[in-house]
């Protein structure tokens, strides 16, 4: 059985990922097709791979791995972002299965052994990281890939707090991100191989980020501590000459595989 907080903690996942979903699937960030494309082609994976999409939102990810020419089960709490990849995906008929629930539900298992295991922006979520990660690795057959993609914080522990708590105030759901570093360690923590990670900058805007969260605090209580802090990795602002804010962010994605029988 479930631990009680992580389940509430799924209730509240689902429930502002529900509010969010148009949002969500419209935001540059996560539409960026560049981006997806260097995902997928990070993710390297063999022609015709079955892939469990872990947290799959809207589908896009899931259409770009799709498109590659694999096969995709998604899985996702929110009843809305199920909702949204079946209608994005479903020109690709039977190639794509998408399940509303938790990567832990028996009912992904039934699709295991799978060759792949892919997770974006999800991992800042969860709260019993090492836990997603093992889950997925389980699922994987012998020589399956899992790929973990997310952005970054910095390691230095005043620069990480700040980060931490401007991301925790403009969204209810968030939990903790991994510097790079750590983004590798958990692969390897759950005794996948051949780690490889790579990391690249992208920029939100201000504006567009706050409004599609869950926020805790007003915009201008968000914005005033985000203007007011430190230089972090992979999450430093910087305002422009109109008053836009702009954040320079890293995204760090992490491959490793799985050996033994």
């Amino acid at each position: 059985m479930s631990h009680p907080v992580l389940r509430s903690h799924d209730r509240d996942l689902a429930s502002a990922f529900d509010d969010q979903a148009d949002r969500f699937e419209r935001a540059p960030v996560q539409t960026d097709p560049a981006a997806l494309a260097k995902l997928v082609a990070a993710a390297d994976l063999p022609p015709d791979s079955l892939v469990l999409d872990a947290g799959c939102g809207p589908g896009l990810v899931a259409e770009a791995l799709l498109s590659a020419g694999h096969r995709i089960v998604g899985v996702d709490l929110s009843h809305e972002m199920i909702d949204r990849a079946r209608r994005r995906c479903d020109r690709f008929g039977d190639r794509a299965t998408f399940l509303l629930g938790s990567i832990h539900d028996p009912q992904v298992g039934a699709f295991a052994p799978f060759d792949a295991s892919v997770s974006r922006y999800v991992l800042h979520h969860i709260q019993d990281p090492v836990l997603f990660v093992a889950r997925q690795a389980t699922l994987l057959r012998p020589g399956g890939i899992l790929v973990l993609s997310d952005h970054t914080t910095d390691p230095d522990p005043e620069a990480r707090s700040w980060h931490m708590r401007v991301e925790r105030l403009r969204d209810r759901t968030h939990t903790s991100n991994a510097t790079p570093g750590e983004l590798a360690d958990l692969l390897t923590s759950v005794g996948l191989e051949s780690v490889r990670m790579m990391e690249e900058t992208f920029t939100l805007d201000f504006d567009e980020w706050f409004d599609r969260g869950s926020p805790q605090a007003t915009k201008e209580a968000v914005r005033g501590l985000l203007l007011g802090g430190p230089l972090a990795h992979g999450f430093r602002p910087r305002q422009q000459a109109d008053g836009k804010i702009l954040i320079e962010c890293w995204r760090a994605t992490a491959r490793g595989i799985k050996t033994g029988r």
